[in-house]
């Protein structure tokens, strides 16, 4: 019966049968474990796209960063690089084709190739009742938070190829679980992700290429203070914590960006080279799921 169970997943899914290592061979926790990857990280100026970048770059990653505004580029390029952090940054609004083909074409001419997509950017026009959103809302979130995410892929997985494998982290959010009450769209577009993510997986195993997600919890980012700024927001999630923090210790309570970059950088590691098609959840233990 066992064996019968086993052949049954080996012949129903391709990245359980998977024999060669996928992103690496054995374990590195090492501060080097990344040396000689190149990373793009989308929407990477600010917030957990910047702690990505710096986990990525301080494990000896070179990290292209990327933002729709050039003043924001120039400013974590001079973060990252004071960091002695490997930084190639350029203006990107991956909501335009072009954009997103000038970000890889260059990422390719200036650092030679392509190991790791960490897809981070987001946008939420909307806050409020879902059933008075109109298609224009529908349509930009959708654009941008899940098939800009697609189409970034798209265009890697090719280069990734070339170097014989990779890794992609998609940057999803708790709320792909628990859709939060005025977020209705951006909540639909992050369990999107967790979608995306599992379609994905077992495609691009057969190239050695790992596909994985990250679905943070409420986190003290510029994009996220409507939320953490909200203190009954906050202490009904601060509710739902298993993680206790002092306010001396954490903002409220909040997660910090680190805390996203630093598992971001392990699913893009060696130590994760067994892992893929899988949504990790970072929420201070909030119960989001079975």
């Amino acid at each position: 019966m066992l064996r019968c169970l086993v052949s049954r997943c080996f012949l129903t899914n391709p990245v359980a049968g998977q024999t060669r290592k996928m992103s690496g061979g054995s374990l590195a926790g090492s501060q080097s474990s990344l040396a000689g990857k190149v990373a793009i990280v989308t929407a990477s100026t600010d917030g957990i796209g910047l702690a990505a970048a710096q986990a990525l770059g301080q494990r000896g990653a070179h990290v292209v960063v990327s933002s729709r505004r050039q003043s924001n580029v120039d400013k974590a390029v001079a973060q990252l690089q004071s960091e002695k952090i490997q930084v190639t940054g350029t203006t990107c609004n991956v909501g335009k084709s072009e954009d997103r083909e000038r970000l890889v074409n260059m990422t390719v001419e200036h650092c030679g190739g392509i190991d790791i997509l960490v897809s981070n950017a987001a946008v939420n026009p909307f806050f409020g009742n879902i059933m008075d959103s109109t298609a224009a809302v529908w349509d930009k979130i959708l654009d941008v938070n899940v098939k800009a995410a697609f189409l970034m892929t798209q265009l890697v997985v090719p280069h990734m190829e070339k170097r014989g494998g990779g890794s992609v982290v998609f940057v999803s959010s708790v709320a792909g679980y628990q859709p939060m009450q005025a977020l209705g769209p951006y909540s639909v577009s992050k369990t999107a992700l967790l979608g995306l993510t599992r379609a994905l997986a077992p495609e691009l195993a057969q190239s050695h290429i790992r596909v994985n997600c990250v679905a943070p919890g409420v986190i003290k980012t510029r994009f996220s203070q409507a939320l953490w700024q909200d203190e009954d927001i906050v202490d009904e999630f601060k509710k739902q914590l298993s993680i206790k923090r002092l306010p001396s210790t954490s903002f409220l309570g909040v997660g910090e960006p680190e805390e996203i970059g630093g598992v971001i950088a392990f699913l893009c590691s060696k130590d994760a080279s067994y892992i893929t098609g899988e949504t990790i959840t970072v929420t201070g233990g909030m119960s989001c799921r079975l």
